[in-house]
């Protein structure tokens, strides 16, 4: 049998799939639907220090190849999560990598101290790329600002920290390596693409919050270039995403340099994708006489 095992750094993993944030729910809403024990870890929904309400309906969108999201970072806050939300997590039995986000450094570090006191949590990873906020730059825009932010989760914190980078940069080789002078143990990308669709017949925007974060399969081809320009410039481990939604799918980005991959808009469609996505890439390597899966990390012959 072909070893699907990957490490990340500290965190180690039985199969390189992953469970995008927000798109996953808790992995409650899972339960029924899909075996959660085969998935490699289960990253949940971005966690802030209170509550937040998310932004306005309309907040999901179907377009060509894709969806636009502007849910807004809806959540029950920090502590609401770790009292309702952390225990039924907890007997999955797979790493759970809680995403968290915050407007300044200091917020960050807050809420990874806190959460580093807590067994279950397996890694962090900060959400500093969501382009559906309503504000005028992301922190993941900056390399100065990613800097700070990452820099002082890792003083307060000795969990694993992926840094989760946004795809609406110019060059998002410079972001990543200011997220890994600074400490970052991992990369994850690319979070969503700014987008907005329109309603004709009214001329006014589908969305409450007139613009989102288009995802799926319209995004793949520039997340693999992405996701390829980082593999080159920095030297951690990447968990790529954007648009995979089969085997084919995921075995192109790990070609391209993902060490791990983040099932996301597909789990929309098919709830039972990651699984049998797993089981592809088990098949796969059978069929290629590939031993271990770390063997087409990044062998794009190019």
């Amino acid at each position: 049998m072909p070893n699907l095992s990957v490490s990340l750094g500290k965190l180690k993993l039985a199969n390189p799939l992953l469970v995008a944030s927000g798109t996953f729910g808790y992995a409650g809403e899972y339960q029924d639907l899909v075996s959660l024990k085969k998935i490699g870890a289960i990253v949940t929904k971005t966690i802030t220090l209170k509550a937040q309400k998310g932004n306005p309906p309309p907040r999901l969108c179907e377009t060509y190849s894709g969806m636009l999201n502007a849910i807004g970072l809806e959540n029950p806050g920090l502590q609401a999560f770790i009292d309702k939300k952390l225990s039924s997590l907890r007997k999955i039995g797979v790493p759970i990598i809680v995403s968290i986000a915050a407007d300044t450094p200091a917020q960050f570090a807050r809420i990874a101290r806190r959460l580093s006191s807590i067994k279950s949590v397996a890694a962090l990873e900060l959400n500093i790329s969501c382009p559906n906020l309503g504000k005028r730059g992301l922190i993941a825009q900056d390399p100065q600002a990613t800097y700070r932010v990452v820099q002082a989760v890792k003083k307060a914190t000795s969990l694993p920290v992926i840094t989760k980078l946004s795809p609406n940069v110019t060059d998002i080789s410079a972001i990543a390596s200011a997220a890994q002078r600074a400490g970052s143990d991992i990369l994850s990308l690319v979070n969503t693409f700014f987008g907005m669709a329109v309603d004709l017949p009214t001329r006014k925007p589908i969305l409450g919050n007139t613009t989102g974060g288009l995802s799926g399969p319209a995004i793949k081809p520039q997340a693999l270039w992405m996701l390829r320009q980082v593999f080159r410039a920095t030297k951690l481990p990447i968990i790529g995403m954007g648009g995979i939604m089969n085997t084919r799918d995921a075995l192109e980005f790990i070609v391209c340099g993902a060490t791990a991959v983040a099932v996301g808009t597909a789990n929309f469609v098919n709830p039972r994708v990651s699984v049998e996505i797993i089981a592809g890439i088990k098949d796969y390597l059978n069929k290629n006489k590939i031993k271990n899966i770390k063997q087409l990390v990044g062998s794009l012959k190019a």
